[in-house]
């Protein structure tokens, strides 16, 4: 599949191994993904975010929201939600770990893990970002899987990065009106 990446993509996918190795987690998540596609520059996707009005102020207000949903366990407001229909508190959990464990403990930012010398691998949630920008170049009958086609995949899989997306303007439907001139019709399933 990574053949039909172009240059953009291809810089967003190592981009995001660095996000998770600078964090020191050993999985990339579809979050590291956003994350790199917010560093581009001169690119379809960076160019579709810009539109929208994401600009360097608006991506660093992105980055703290997921800052904030990663110290969440990665939950979306749905599920924190859910849980809270359940009588949980996700944000005394949250407070209740990391007063045991340590800032970040539910993130996965504790620092030092240790010594471990094999490579990042993609958790199932970047696997899926992958996979979902292939359908999503085939859905436009495009040839190649870009920058875009992964940003347009994060808007489509749910979860958090999804949702702090939706609440900064940027949607399938958004990002299908800005770079495809249309609503959002070629929604790959």
């Amino acid at each position: 599949m990574f053949e039909r990446f172009t240059k953009d993509a291809r810089e967003v996918v190592r981009s995001a191994v660095e996000q998770a190795e600078r964090s020191g987690e050993r999985t990339v998540g579809p979050e590291h993904l956003l994350l790199a596609l917010l560093e581009r520059d001169a690119s379809r996707g960076s160019f579709a975010l810009l539109a929208l009005g994401l600009d360097e102020e608006r991506k660093e207000s992105v980055r703290r929201a997921l800052t904030e949903a990663r110290r969440r366990a990665g939950l979306s407001r749905a599920e924190a939600g859910a849980l809270a229909g359940l009588g949980i508190d996700v944000s005394e959990v949250v407070a209740r770990v990391e007063e045991v464990h340590g800032a970040g403990a539910m993130s996965g930012d504790r620092g030092n893990k240790g010594w471990w010398s094999g490579r990042n691998t993609f958790g199932r949630g970047a696997k899926q970002v992958l996979e979902r920008a292939l359908r999503t170049a085939v859905a436009h009958d495009d040839r190649h899987i870009g920058d875009e086609h992964l940003l347009l995949s994060l808007t489509l899989l749910p979860g958090f990065c999804a949702e702090v997306l939706a609440d900064h303007g940027v949607t399938y439907e958004t990002l299908s009106r800005v770079l495809h001139g249309g609503g959002g019709e070629a929604k790959a399933g």
